[in-house]
């Protein structure tokens, strides 16, 4: 019921519902026979013509086909018709008793008037009651009318939805380069109209994403030319210490532009997607980084399979785990089947990051503290480029803080 097309439909039916029963209310007030008083007035005339035709001419009433009896009609006495009947027939100056009683085989109303020396006149006495079962009738009425109204409800609730559903669809399948899919502008006006809408912002997002692209390999790229130059500059610095501190700085900037270019290549190049088995690419990673004395250790490996391109798969993971080992006086490796997903758990034991710090470590050039960009390598992009990664093989990346201290970076992927 929280959804808006189940609100709006039960809004309508309700609506249709409330609208039939009070109009079905109102016809059957109106339709509601008169009151006895009023309703009997011409059958109490009917029966004193009759009833004086037996008292004056008893074999003229016979013949005419009459029903005079010695005794009136047996049955059950239905008092407050008889007192409503006899009231009628003295109004019409015919001073005598009625009474009306009920049969049941077959049921009907019979009147019985006193005549007197004549006995009693015998008559068919109408019903005027309404059917039977005449509640049962208008439950099924409202039965079937809420039948109906639910079904042009959800119609109609669906048909006003239908762009709002398209808004989600293409939401949930925004891929991790912040673009959208191509939607079918078909459908109703407003479906088209917000499919086309869509499709034009999702070429905008493309353009945009490339150009940001080609600007952000353009400018490492023209980097290269006047950093060679300064290099070369700094070769004929005498001064040694101050020699070194240029060519330091000029090798940082290296590794910015290079990383920056590693950056759009990863967002721009699609490599082919295949099985991986994740446990023996990440005993891999071990030892290569072990081999370059980084401290690197396995507790547990799952042997699980995902569907990934290897060698970007191999960059992100081999960030991740470098990260922790360079940053986190040592990497531990943790891979286990999460039931329809592989969870990899990398730990350390450094000084974590804070709380408050702990969104941005995925945006581009990140430190946790300016001045020691000197004195810890890399520029700060190895995150982002893992999360791309990870990201565009439908997987999700988190950091959370150790307790006491260090950092945990927890990664899953989909089972191939």
């Amino acid at each position: 019921m929280n959804s808006l097309r189940n609100r709006l439909a039960a809004i309508l039916i309700l609506a249709i519902v409330s609208v039939v029963a009070l109009a079905t209310l109102a016809a059957s007030r109106a339709l509601t026979p008169p009151q006895p008083e009023r309703a009997l007035g011409p059958i109490a005339e009917q029966l004193t013509i009759l009833a004086r035709l037996a008292r004056e001419n008893r074999g003229a009433a016979l013949s005419a086909g009459l029903d005079l009896r010695a005794e009136p009609a047996v049955g059950d006495q239905r008092s407050r018709l008889s007192q409503h009947l006899t009231e009628q027939l003295r109004a019409k100056g015919l001073a005598t008793t009625a009474i009306v009683t009920r049969t049941e085989n077959p049921p009907a109303l019979i009147a019985s008037i006193d005549l007197g020396a004549q006995g009693w006149l015998v008559s068919a006495f109408p019903d005027l009651r309404p059917p039977p079962g005449g509640w049962k009738i208008f439950a099924g009425w409202l039965v079937l009318i809420t039948l109906g109204a639910g079904v042009v409800s959800i119609y109609a609730a669906m048909r006003v939805t239908g762009p709002l559903r398209l808004l989600e669809g293409a939401a949930q399948r925004i891929g991790a380069d912040g673009t959208l899919p191509l939607l079918p502008e078909t459908g109703p006006a407003e479906t088209r109209a917000t499919a086309r809408a869509l499709n034009q912002l999702s070429a905008r997002l493309t353009s945009a994403m490339d150009s940001r692209m080609r600007l952000v390999a353009a400018a490492g790229h023209d980097l290269r030319t006047p950093m060679t130059r300064m290099r070369l500059r700094a070769e004929f610095i005498e001064d040694d210490e101050e020699r070194a501190k240029w060519l330091s700085d000029l090798e940082e900037l290296d590794t910015i532009a290079d990383s920056a270019i590693r950056l759009v290549r990863e967002e721009v190049n699609r490599d082919r997607q295949e099985p991986v088995r994740l446990d023996h690419l990440l005993r891999e990673i071990a030892e290569e980084l072990a081999s370059l004395s980084q401290k690197v250790s396995v507790t547990s490996l799952a042997p699980v399979r995902v569907e990934a391109g290897p060698l970007a798969l191999k960059r992100a993971l081999r960030n991740l785990i470098a990260n922790a080992a360079t940053h986190g006086g040592g990497a531990t490796i943790l891979l286990e089947d999460a039931g329809g997903a592989a969870r990899l758990v990398i730990s350390d034991a450094g000084p974590g990051i804070p709380e408050a710090l702990i969104e941005q470590v995925f945006e581009p050039f990140f430190r946790v503290d300016i001045a020691r960009r000197k004195t810890v390598p890399g520029a700060g992009l190895g995150l982002a480029i893992a999360k791309e990664i990870i990201e565009r093989f439908g997987g999700s990346i988190a950091i959370s803080n150790r307790t006491p201290q260090g950092l945990n970076q927890i990664v899953t992927l989909p089972l191939a």
